[in-house]
């Protein structure tokens, strides 16, 4: 691929197209304010723009300002965010907020080199978030821009490639216009995902067609090249849900890195263990299991988990505070749910036990 033969009038045409097709009124665009569009963009990270909303009208209402983030207990944060997945996410927002509160006086920073330096943020979102709340000129180069890219110029490698990005960004730096930054940064990623779709792009009502070299080539559905698979190992985890004479179920909060850091979570017996024996060990009492809810498998970035869900009845009283050498823990009121951050797979484990164990 090469960056010569620049497609003509391309920002100004791709804007043409925004204001007839593009998604306008967002809730980030009302005010564009630095930090509802960094909510935003952080959010819209690996997620849907439909999926994002209503988790962006909730989370802005508690937590409408960079201080009241800074100040939020974690768990609170992570509740918010709970079901939106990625939850380092999450982590890096409220670790942000708090540098930005101490290193500059709780106002979002306007330089490049300073927005890249907080936790969580990359350089096609700090471009991102300072061309659509400061209306600077900074390229992007979010998932929905490289694949327009890489079909309009007939990209031969794996986007996520060094030689790749070097050349990609190249392209969407010099396709970046000088006026209407803002507009131009939410229409470029706005035609990467309504018009030039992962599967069945539309080619046939698309402004550039002429130009595209995917499309003159035939290849429009083979580009971007796709990386290639690795089979994801599988894990096992026999996760506990172990209940009290009311019905209320014992979660400990995980470590805050890893998988679901800081989250509440049921309780993981170790492979090889009697879940009965577990308990005793570690609960003092005595328990029974009440049965074995069908297995609940889940994908993460570097491998697939498989959880075997067992429920227990415990037969005694257990009190939290004799059993916190794994970490804090609570018992659950179902009825009564606490603000607590929880992994998705658990809320639905949760979700699936009958009242009566």
């Amino acid at each position: 691929m090469s960056d010569e033969g620049l497609i003509e009038g391309f920002a100004p045409r791709l804007l043409k197209w925004y204001e007839k097709h593009g998604r306008q009124g967002l809730p980030w665009q009302e005010a564009r304010s630095a930090y509802g569009i960094w909510i935003a963009e952080i959010m819209l990270q690996q997620t849907q723009v439909a999926t994002v909303i209503p988790y962006y009208r909730r989370f802005m209402k508690v937590l409408p300002d960079i201080g009241t983030l800074a100040e939020a207990e974690l768990d609170r944060v992570l509740h918010l965010w709970s079901g939106l997945g990625y939850y380092a996410r999450a982590r890096n927002l409220h670790r942000a907020a708090q540098r930005i509160c101490d290193k500059h006086g709780g106002e979002f920073p306007s330089r490049l080199e300073e927005v890249r330096a907080l936790p969580g943020i990359g350089r096609s979102t700090a471009g991102a978030i300072l061309a659509q709340a400061f209306n600077q000129r900074h390229a992007i180069l979010d998932g929905n821009v490289r694949r327009l890219l890489c079909r309009l110029h007939a990209e031969e490698d794996w986007p996520g490639s060094t030689s790749a990005q070097r050349r990609l960004w190249r392209l969407a730096e010099r396709y970046t216009p000088r006026e209407r930054v803002a507009e131009y940064t939410q229409a470029v990623m706005d035609f990467g995902a309504l018009h030039c779709r992962r599967s069945q792009p539309l080619c046939n009502s698309c402004p550039f067609t002429g130009e595209c070299l995917a499309y003159r080539q035939g290849r429009e559905r083979e580009l971007p090249v796709a990386r290639r698979k690795k089979e994801l190992p599988l894990r096992q985890a026999t996760l506990l849900l172990i209940t009290d004479p009311v019905g209320r179920v014992l979660l400990e909060q995980r470590p805050p890195t890893g998988i679901w850091g800081g989250l509440w979570s049921l309780p993981e017996c170790e492979k090889g263990v009697e879940p009965s024996h577990w308990c005793r060990r570690t609960l003092g009492c005595d328990v029974e299991v009440a049965g074995i809810l069908p297995p609940v498998k889940h994908t993460f970035t570097h491998f697939r988990l498989q959880i075997e869900p067992v429920v227990i009845r415990t037969l005694g009283p257990v009190s939290v505070d004799s059993v916190m050498e794994a970490g804090p823990r609570l018992w659950y009121n179902r009825q009564k749910p606490e603000k607590c951050g929880i992994a998705a797979p658990v809320r639905r484990l949760l979700e699936q036990l009958p009242w009566k164990t």
